[in-house]
């Protein structure tokens, strides 16, 4: 084989550090700003600070006493509605009892009834009569001189043997199945 050299190219320069240029003119351009402008910038940030404090003493100041007045008036809420709502169960529960009250005296009526019913049927008599008189109050049943019309017994409108699939019957119009078969197009 033969031999080959290798060289190292970099064996004439000369190495130098390298620096960050880019921080390098940062931190001018910072040192310039805060000698041009430094005065102004400190007496901002501290003026900044004393506004941040002083707003947020104002907002737990104007807070306090307002939590503690909606807590009062949340309390006297809610006092108002459970008044209402037993207001309100009270008068339902009256409703309810009077309503009771009005299904017993039904219950016994309808009791009534069906004792003078059950009565009148072992005396032989008919109890429908008997149900309506007991029904009317006494002044209606002396009002009432009308005489009540015999039900009179009305013809059905079509006979028993009509059908209506088959054409006949008395109808102006009938149906009937149509023609089976091809069609007679084209």
């Amino acid at each position: 084989m033969d031999d080959v050299e290798i060289t190292d190219v970099d064996d004439g320069v000369e190495k130098v550090p390298l620096k960050n240029q880019d921080l390098s003119s940062l931190s001018q351009m910072a040192s310039e700003l805060l000698s041009q402008y430094g005065w102004y910038l400190l007496v901002l940030t501290v003026l900044l600070y004393l506004l941040i404090q002083h707003l947020n003493k104002r907002r737990s100041q104007s807070s306090s006493p307002l939590i503690v007045q909606d807590a009062v008036l949340v309390a006297r809420r809610q006092e108002a509605m459970e008044a209402a709502r037993r207001r309100m169960q009270e008068e339902l529960d009256a409703k309810a009892a009077i309503f009771r009250e009005k299904q017993k005296e039904q219950e016994e009526e309808k009791r009534k009834q069906k004792i003078e019913i059950w009565e009148s049927m072992q005396q032989g008599k008919s109890y429908k009569g008997s149900t309506k008189l007991s029904q009317q109050t006494p002044e209606e049943a002396s009002s009432s001189t009308t005489v009540l019309k015999p039900k009179t017994n009305k013809k059905p409108l079509r006979s028993a043997d009509y059908n209506p699939l088959s054409g006949e019957g008395g109808s102006s119009c009938s149906w009937r199945p149509g023609r089976r078969g091809p069609s007679a197009g084209g």
